[in-house]
């Protein structure tokens, strides 16, 4: 028998560490840029799902 998830809940935490070597710091139209595509490709996503159900 196929188990349905209806809802899922993610919790995520994160914590900007001062003085870590290995970090870069990107400047704000890189990180504007950055966040955009990764709206574009959730948003994405979510009509794709969306679409799927319409199918069905």
């Amino acid at each position: 028998m196929p188990i349905e998830i209806k809802e899922l809940h993610i919790k995520a935490s994160v914590v900007e560490r001062k003085g870590d070597a290995g970090a870069q710091q990107l400047p704000a139209y890189e990180l504007e840029k950055i966040k955009n595509e990764l709206i574009r490709a959730c948003v994405q996503e979510v009509l794709q799902v969306l679409e799927d159900k319409k199918e069905r």
